[in-house]
């Protein structure tokens, strides 16, 4: 069994044993290595224009905002930007803030059809610490993945 095929395998368990509708969860680390692995695999950020700029961004992400700042309103467009920009026929693996949002468009998007759907759990920043913050508690930035501040 080959290491992608590992990652995926574990990535389901997750998404069976957390009641998931959509294909699995992965660590960052593990999206880092699929998305290496696997030609055609994309990463689609959804975190708002106000975070990519203000906090960071993974170079070569698809970027579509879930939501707007500020008020963080639901971007009604969200889907049809998603099949604008994204070749779905491919692994597809969803970053946000906290994996909140992009569990939500993993959702949507595998209830739209879409069977290749990926939440990465724990986002950009991670969880947070002892003083509300996300900045050391996990996270794509703290496992020490590609990003830029621009």
């Amino acid at each position: 069994m080959g290491r992608l095929t590992e990652i995926l395998a574990l990535a389901q368990q997750r998404a069976v044993a957390m009641g998931l509708p959509y294909a699995g969860a992965v660590t960052p680390a593990e999206a880092q290595e699929a998305l290496q692995l696997a030609p055609g695999a994309r990463l689609v950020d959804v975190r708002s224009r106000a975070e990519l700029d203000w906090v960071g961004r993974v170079p070569g992400a698809i970027e579509i905002e879930w939501a707007h700042y500020p008020g963080m309103t639901r971007n009604e467009h969200f889907a049809a930007h998603f099949r604008q920009q994204v070749d779905t026929e491919g692994l597809i693996f969803f970053l946000c803030r906290s994996g909140a949002r992009s569990d939500a468009a993993a959702r949507l998007l595998t209830q739209a059809g879409y069977s290749g759907c990926y939440n990465i759990l724990e986002g950009f920043e991670g969880d947070k610490d002892a003083r509300g913050q996300r900045n050391k508690v996990g996270g794509w930035r703290h496992a020490g993945l590609p990003w830029v501040q621009s």
